[in-house]
């Protein structure tokens, strides 16, 4: 209902009570209740899959239409983020939010920071949804409690047509509440302990699950050496059980984004099942490195049939088997077809650098079997962008015949480049990196896993530089405070943003003039009304 419908239902109701409940204000209702638009976090997760599906098909009417995302470690973080997009872009459409497992394993785990390899409690990836969610919906009460009190002072001051102008902003307001796109990793554990904790991200919130093709308890981070991966079936069996949780959870159009890590793991602790020559576990083990042995080998020995030949996967001491050297991309473009075809919504090739041509060859070869085929992309802070670029626009340059006699491929991050043709060239490729991407190479959405955590580290380290130094106070003041209020960042006031003037509202509902509010005239944070 709309802010009026509510308001009258809510009378109704209270002059149902005979008497009994005639100090409470139908329109305070109204104000709580569009307040907390959403109830539960499954209303968020149906909410926002909503949102999500109707993204994708407008990708895929348009690739201009991709989508981007910030990794966030807090429900503050989240929430200043979207209200620093609604300030500046007027809209939070297409614009989602990343829960990062790095980012929780390095700063919300009871063991302290952890590496990113599924050690951190399984519980704090649900329980940092519903903080980012709860942190949103403050934002939302927030914003339409100043909106309520403009309405009031409209109406205080008889102009009718300013009280209609708020009336209408307060009708369609719209929610900083957004996708969130959740790490489960590699699933905490078999299949039935990921579908567990499906269950409880969605509840939480979540209406898009991202989760990896690596063995749970062997499980590293993306960019780190030492990633091993599993057969098909099972990883096949996960997304299963994803999908099993959200059709229990009554989120029918959940998403599942299914990672691949296989470009950048050699390894794997299982050699797949299979029933016959060619079928999915067969192709899988196709990819082992093997050598050909003559009689019933040594000990131990682990031997397939290969073409009718005995054959011995080369075995590590760790009991892990190897893949052949170079394997990598075919078999990225085969696990992203079998869980496109078994279940999955999106898909995202981990890789080892940003380049748009080595996504789109994977990807091309993915579309020529499944169609509308759609990455999720790491942007990630593991690669050295500035250097990256400027060797691509370098390779580029000396493949046309340009002379680069004037750089050094090897040092090209120098800052004595930065000023450079070249720099600015790549720059430029830095800059339109998403967009182009995003046309060329099936991106549908663009995340930076970790911005937040590099941000938070930068400016605190500006800060402790600043006010431990000689600008001591100065320091915070004329780079912190000042900046705050001449950008309009909403915080400079942390008395309201921390929840200070909803709780003034609420007082004066449910005490009326014997309220005794915070926000009167001796309050400091009127030092900032101009």
């Amino acid at each position: 209902m709309g802010y009026q419908e509510d308001m009258a239902q809510a009378g109704r109701l209270i002059r149902d009570q005979d008497g009994r409940w005639d100090a409470i204000g139908a329109e305070n209702v109204a104000r709580m209740r569009a307040q907390n638009r959403f109830r539960t976090g499954l209303d968020i997760a149906r909410y926002t899959a909503r949102i999500m599906r109707a993204d994708m098909a407008a990708y895929d009417a348009d690739p201009a239409n991709y989508t981007q995302s910030l990794g966030c470690w807090h429900g503050f973080i989240a929430q200043q983020k979207m209200i620093a997009i609604k300030k500046h872009f007027g809209s939070t459409k297409r614009r989602y939010i990343y829960l990062s497992g790095w980012m929780i394993a390095a700063l919300r785990s009871e063991f302290g920071p952890l590496p990113d390899q599924s050690m951190h409690e399984k519980t704090s990836v649900p329980a940092l949804i519903e903080e980012i969610y709860t942190f949103l919906r403050q934002a939302d009460a927030r914003e339409l409690g100043g909106l309520f009190r403009d309405l009031d002072a409209a109406r205080a001051a008889g102009d009718e047509v300013k009280a209609k102008q708020i009336q209408h902003a307060i009708d369609n307001h719209e929610t900083h509440v957004v996708p969130i796109i959740a790490d489960i990793d590699a699933g905490f554990g078999n299949a039935e302990a990921t579908y567990l904790l499906a269950k409880k991200m969605i509840e939480a919130g979540a209406c898009a699950l991202q989760i990896e093709n690596q063995v749970s308890d062997e499980k590293q981070c993306g960019h780190q050496d030492g990633k091993v991966t599993v057969p098909h079936e099972d990883f096949l069996q996960k997304i299963r059980a994803l999908r099993y949780a959200f059709m229990e959870m009554g989120v029918e159009d959940g998403i599942i984004v299914a990672r691949t890590d296989s470009l950048g793991a050699g390894l794997t602790k299982q050699i797949a099942f299979t029933r016959e020559p060619g079928d999915l576990g067969d192709q899988y083990n196709s990819f082992l490195d093997c050598e050909e042995v003559s009689g019933a080998g040594n000990p131990g020995d682990v031997l397939i049939n290969r073409d009718g030949k005995l054959m011995r996967p080369k075995r590590l001491p760790s009991n892990l088997y190897q893949f052949r050297p170079g394997t990598g991309e075919d078999r990225c473009v085969l696990d992203c077809i079998t869980s496109l075809q078994n279940g999955a919504d999106l898909i995202w090739i981990e890789t080892e650098k940003p380049h748009i041509e080595q996504i789109a060859g994977m990807v091309d070869r993915i579309r020529e079997v499944v169609p509308n085929a759609k990455l999720a992309y790491n942007n990630s802070p593991s690669f050295n962008w500035t250097l990256n670029f400027r060797q691509q626009v370098f390779d580029a340059w000396q493949q046309e015949g340009k002379d680069v006699s004037a750089y050094d491929r090897a040092k090209l991050m120098s800052v004595d480049y930065d000023g450079s043709e070249l720099a600015a060239e790549a720059d430029d490729r830095i800059r339109s990196f998403q967009r182009d991407a995003a046309k060329r190479a099936g991106i549908f959405h663009h995340l930076i896993t970790l911005p937040t955590y590099h941000t938070a580290a930068l400016s605190t380290d500006n800060l402790a530089k600043e006010y431990f130094g000689d600008e001591a106070m100065l320091g915070y003041v004329r780079n912190v405070q000042r900046a705050e209020i001449r950008q309009g960042i909403a915080c400079v006031k942390h008395q309201n943003m921390s929840g200070s003037d909803i709780g003034d509202d609420h007082k004066e509902y449910f005490a009326g003039e014997a309220a005794l509010k915070a926000a009167g005239k001796d309050n400091t944070m009127n030092q900032f009304a101009a």
